[in-house]
């Protein structure tokens, strides 16, 4: 899965794994876990966890600040922390950003309506929107997208399973450190109705229950997964859109039910349409996950995964892309198909782990998908996508495409 071909194309490789079973141990302490059932087990288990944190002199710098955030925390600090930034990111408040979401779209889809030849979709939209949209939530003020993208990348180099750290992932926790840092001042001398000043008066609270480097490495775990995972979705979404031309149209077809005065069942039309574009927004996620592995390690004695016994201090590589295309789970799981019932990918995570996010980049997808083949009814590819040379997090690096007259 680490070579080369197994990045491009790692699919062959987890059907050889169901082969093996659900669980396989692969050394004495390791253990390589496909099954879908087994997968949602262990992340829902709380037996299990990540690494704990490098504590003591050293153990400060940018990268580790990540460390402190909730992504790689146990608990007790992983249920404290979520629970503080629970309470200020709200669905409530992701709810609230749905008319922002709407207009970020259709901003960006007047710039390409605009364009007369071929645009790349990854760079001109499947970025600018999550990146436009995490900021605004943040209160990031930024118009220079391309280097957060480029610092996004660097950073989340440290999540693949490749060996140690490279200068360019600490160049970049150094320099969104300190943006941070910088905004974090900032919002403590003049708040706003923002996400930033929202866990700076938490941190304020002075009840000890965020430090400055979990409030910091938090910020910076927000801004990046904002993002990063979002972005592979609407591409991956995309490419898969243009390889089936029926697929196309069928999703246009549903999305553009159009009435001055509603009349009798267009409100039943309507819902059919956004079901549409609901399941296939779940339908990417299971077929194409843009997060393909976690890793866990076993924190307790006693426990198993698949009834299969698991060692305290064993390590175990969660392939949440091979769960997404288990044949124990679905039926034909090689198949890209929309109209599947009961699709429940693991893309986000389960348990107290599950991207606090998801809901974020539900919408985003929807709302996305929903105005773009509805406003580009002929699209077609323009050239052949390129995919970034990444196992853990799987995307698409540029995705050429020709929009065509505008529906």
């Amino acid at each position: 899965m680490l070579a080369p071909a197994g990045r491009a194309d790692p699919y062959p490789l987890y059907a050889e794994a169901h082969r093996l079973g659900p669980v396989t141990r692969i050394a004495d302490t390791l253990y390589l876990v496909s099954g879908y059932q087994a997968v949602d087990q262990l992340l829902r288990d709380p037996g299990f966890g990540l690494h704990p944190a490098a504590t003591g002199p050293g153990a400060d710098g940018p990268l580790d600040l990540l460390s402190r955030s909730i992504l790689r925390a146990n608990p007790p600090d992983h249920p404290r922390m979520r629970s503080l930034i629970g309470k200020v990111f709200t669905r409530r408040r992701v709810a609230a950003l749905a008319p922002r979401v709407e207009q970020a779209v259709d901003e960006l889809l007047d710039e390409l309506a605009a364009e007369r030849g071929p645009v790349d979709f990854m760079d001109r939209f499947a970025f600018r929107l999550p990146v436009t949209v995490i900021c605004a939530l943040l209160g990031v003020q930024t118009r220079d997208h391309a280097l957060l993208r480029s610092l996004a990348a660097d950073l989340t180099e440290v999540l693949e399973l490749t060996g140690p750290t490279t200068p360019a992932a600490e160049a970049a926790a150094t320099a969104l450190a300190e943006r941070f840092a910088g905004l974090i001042a900032a919002r403590r001398a003049e708040p706003r109705d923002d996400l930033v000043s929202a866990l700076v008066a938490v941190r304020d609270a002075d009840d000890g229950r965020l430090s400055d480097a979990e409030l910091l490495g938090n910020l910076i775990l927000l801004l990046v997964a904002g993002f990063e995972t979002t972005t592979s979705l609407l591409g991956s979404g995309l490419a898969l859109l243009l390889d089936r031309p029926d697929l196309l149209a069928t999703l246009h077809a549903a999305t553009s039910v159009v009435a001055t005065a509603p009349p009798a069942g267009a409100a039943t039309e309507a819902g059919a349409g956004d079901a549409a574009v609901a399941g296939f927004v779940e339908e990417v996620l299971r077929y194409e996950s843009p997060v393909q592995v976690l890793t866990r390690t076993a924190l307790v004695d006693g426990r198993s995964v698949a009834d299969l016994p698991v060692p305290r201090g064993a390590d175990l590589i969660a392939v949440v892309g091979a769960a997404n295309r288990d044949p124990a789970r679905y039926r034909d799981p090689d198949l890209f198909d929309p109209t599947r019932t009961d699709v429940r990918p693991l893309s986000f995570g389960a348990g107290a782990h599950i991207c606090l996010g998801n809901s974020l980049a539900r919408l985003e997808a929807t709302v996305a998908f929903t105005r773009l083949v509805r406003r580009f009814p002929a699209m077609l590819a323009a050239g052949d996508p390129v995919r970034r040379d990444r196992l853990v997090l799987r995307g698409l690096q540029s995705l050429p495409v020709r929009l065509g007259a505008a529906g």
